[in-house]
């Protein structure tokens, strides 16, 4: 059968589904409430350009009347002076609004787009398209965004925490580098070029199945071969007698570079080694005893890699405010950061950054990290 010139046009099965949909009795809809429901169904829908402005025309022509159906009756013509689009681009759109259920069109005998009067003139009917599918779906829609706003957030965190062992990873395979060359590395660096070679940008919309657990596992092993390097495959140091004279420096053992540092300034005045792991249990993950300074300077060092913090974040901070306040930051942060994981706030997005700030906030005076972590003992001790 030949369409007819004047509009019309074939049966769709979408417009005798979206057909069924109806208001509520006696329920007035009005123009911003039908606006923002074509809002929430353009970002569930994530309609194309052209479909939101034809939409949005549509939209706009409903008059509020205290109807039980949504009509609206533009012209094509009226559409193409308010969109800019072409007519065949118009009737392309209202093909696929129509698909989607969002409109029905209402057709006239000859196929067009009218309203009807009685005697005295008020419009009491039109052909055109119906709006209640587009209106009565709206908890759909609003489900739909919340469902994506959702999965990009868990997308987010999925990225972040592969950038995460990403650096860390990296950071370690340095340090064995630069402290164990001895140390095979060959079979890490494989599996992180590989896993390099695996990982899309953050402008794909999903990252790969078990992807994430494989750069964890992947940091776990490298920071596991780190340590084992450093304690010769003992958990813990040995205690050996000291017989040296109790004005002695405790160096010994120490690389030049840390022992160069600490000798050029001294500890906070109130902040003892003990009263940091008080404050602080995060210390466990260095795995060894914190007993005096030069073993604070190592676990800040060794620690900054769970922040995501570059090696150049550890530089700035030991330039700025020394290694000792370097790394009492490191271990601040770290605490701060367990804390809100912990809690299930997931306020601090990006630790490493946060330390950053924190190192230049110290530096600027705006924070005292003595009193900070003096406040944080008595909290958890209390």
């Amino acid at each position: 059968m030949q369409l007819a010139s004047s509009g019309g046009r074939r049966l769709r099965h979408a417009a005798l589904a979206a057909r069924k949909l109806a208001l509520e009795t006696g329920r007035t809809v009005t123009r911003k409430e039908l606006s923002a429901a074509g809002r929430e169904a353009e970002k569930a829908l994530e309609l194309r350009p052209t479909l939101r402005l034809v939409l949005s025309e549509l939209v706009a022509c409903w008059g509020e009347q205290a109807w039980d159906r949504l009509l609206v009756w533009p012209s094509n013509d009226y559409l193409e002076s308010r969109t800019g689009l072409t007519e065949r681009a118009i009737r392309f759109a209202i093909r696929a609004l129509t698909d989607l259920q969002l409109i029905v069109p209402k057709d006239s005998p000859n196929g067009k787009r009218y309203a009807i009067k009685d005697l005295s003139g008020e419009i009491i009917d039109a052909f055109g398209f119906d709006l209640t599918p587009l209106y009565t779906r709206r908890g759909e829609w609003a489900a739909l965004v919340l469902e994506q706003k959702q999965l990009r957030q868990m997308q987010k965190q999925a990225f972040d925490d592969v950038t995460i062992c990403r650096r860390a990873t990296e950071e370690a395979l340095g340090a064995l580098a630069q402290h164990f060359p001895s140390v095979d590395r060959s079979e890490l660096e494989v599996r992180l070029q590989d896993l390099q070679g695996r990982t899309p940008k953050r402008s794909t919309r999903t990252l790969p199945s078990r992807l994430l657990e494989e750069w964890q596992s992947l940091r776990d092993h490298t920071e596991e071969t780190f340590y084992e390097a450093g304690s010769g495959g003992i958990r813990f140091r040995h205690n050996k007698a000291d017989n040296k004279s109790p004005s002695e420096t405790c160096n010994n053992g120490f690389p030049k570079k840390a022992g160069a540092v600490l000798q050029a300034e001294q500890p906070l005045e109130h902040l003892s080694p003990a009263v940091i792991v008080e404050a602080c249990p995060t210390l466990a993950d260095f795995g060894q005893p914190i007993r005096d300074v030069p073993d604070l300077v190592r676990a800040g060092r060794f620690l900054r890699a769970s922040l995501g913090a570059h090696e150049s974040a550890w530089n700035e901070a030991v330039a700025e405010i020394g290694a000792v306040r370097a790394s009492i930051a490191v271990i601040y942060v770290l605490q701060i950061y367990d804390d809100d994981v912990s809690s299930g706030g997931n306020r601090i997005k990006n630790p490493g950054g946060y330390f950053r700030a924190l190192i230049r906030m110290v530096k600027a005076g705006k924070i005292d990290l003595e009193v900070e972590l003096l406040a944080m003992r008595r909290r958890r001790m209390s």
